[in-house]
């Protein structure tokens, strides 16, 4: 389930109607391709719309656009200002994670959640392919499983069910880390990816 900060400051959520949940606002957020696409890259880095635009391929002034609207619906926040090349840049994070629950994600169009599953498994490559060059995945800790299944439609959701629990208990994992590097620990970076998904039935062979 999406969870999210308190109202940012300066955000007075005039474009939203009384009582509007945080599962509705994500929904509003992921409505617009590259509105989904600027929410994922703030949840993951502070960045600026300049930056966006140029990470994104898109214009600057459509870019700043959206983050508006992302900040109208509470899901990114102001973190600083700085002054580049004679402008004060603004930059930005995601205070909303951009996942939602099924029923959620079945109502996004259809190529929008195809871009968005193909971006992030785009991502998850890229990842693994610095972390190999890295050596990281040499570590003995590193855990890498596949286990293809066979499940009815029951099951099926009664796995995503757990998944969506561990992912929460992972976040939670993460803030407590995150608290003991306040007090002194040391920290480093590791990605979880959670993937299940339905495989294409086997061809058909000839008779």
């Amino acid at each position: 389930m999406p969870t999210s900060s308190s109202t940012p400051s300066g955000n007075t959520g005039r474009n939203r109607p009384p009582g509007e949940t945080s599962e509705a606002r994500i929904a509003k957020a992921l409505a617009h391709p590259l509105r989904a696409r600027i929410l994922q890259r703030l949840g993951e880095r502070v960045a600026s719309p300049g930056d966006l635009a140029v990470e994104l391929g898109a214009p600057l002034g459509v870019v700043s656009y959206h983050v508006r609207m992302l900040r109208d619906y509470d899901c990114v926040e102001l973190v600083r200002t700085e002054p580049r090349r004679g402008a004060l840049q603004h930059f930005y994070r995601a205070t909303a994670r951009p996942n939602l629950d099924e029923g959620q994600w079945r109502t996004l169009p259809s190529g929008l959640r195809r871009e968005l599953a193909g971006e992030t498994i785009q991502e998850l490559v890229n990842d693994l392919a610095q972390a190999a060059d890295a050596g990281t995945l040499e570590d003995p800790e590193v855990v890498v499983t596949r286990t293809p299944l066979e499940l009815d439609d029951r099951g099926f959701k009664k796995l995503n069910r757990l998944l969506a629990r561990t992912q929460e208990q992972a976040l939670q994992i993460a803030s407590e880390s995150s608290a003991r590097r306040n007090e002194g620990a040391e920290a480093f970076p590791t990605e979880l990816a959670i993937l299940h998904f339905k495989r294409p039935h086997p061809a058909t062979r000839g008779s």
